[in-house]
């Protein structure tokens, strides 16, 4: 009984390995196939119809952005306050430096902007306007930039706090009595 047993283990273990066997082949033979199958992609190189091409940018047709700071930190305000800032910016390109669109994080914030092209060594001018109605707490407002410089994008930052209203009138009120 003992033997028939030993004989069945060895049996089983035999099957087993040649069973890894053959699904170490399976997978070498799918992973070989896979490997064609991208070699032939590669090759081929089709381009969908939706994609562009895409040429790297003539320096020569763009502005470059050169601003004096990114950020602006209006520290500590109360709710209701509205503050503004000018962020200026010369333009160290090549060409004219046009500001196709700016939007804004939050409808908290507006922007305004230079509306002409800024020639190169001009400066010109973005001018964030936030305001703190019912925005207690940290802020941090931006403003997006579409124009012609590389990257195409540029963002720039407000940050700051903003006290809850009636918060400074029921801290001098001392404790509630009830």
């Amino acid at each position: 009984m003992k033997y028939f047993r030993l004989t069945a283990l060895a049996l089983g273990v035999v099957l087993m390995a040649a069973s890894c066997d053959s699904k170490k082949d399976d997978q070498s033979d799918k992973i070989a196939e896979l490997e064609q199958k991208l070699a032939r992609l590669e090759a081929t190189q089709a381009v969908p119809s939706n994609v562009s091409s895409v040429t790297s940018a003539d320096p020569s047709t763009q502005g470059k952005f050169s601003f004096q700071e990114m950020e602006y930190d209006f520290g500590t305000i109360d709710e209701g306050k509205v503050i503004e800032h000018v962020f200026k910016f010369t333009n160290e390109g090549e060409a004219p430096l046009v500001i196709s669109n700016i939007t804004a994080s939050c409808g908290c914030t507006s922007p305004d902007w230079s509306k002409a092209p800024v020639k190169p060594g001009e400066e010109g001018f973005v001018k964030v306007v936030f305001n703190s109605t019912a925005k207690p707490g940290t802020q941090a407002p931006t403003v997006t930039i579409q124009a012609n410089t590389s990257p195409n994008v540029t963002r720039l930052r407000m940050k700051g706090n903003v006290t809850p209203r009636g918060a400074a009138a029921t801290s001098q009120l001392g404790p509630v009595k009830r």
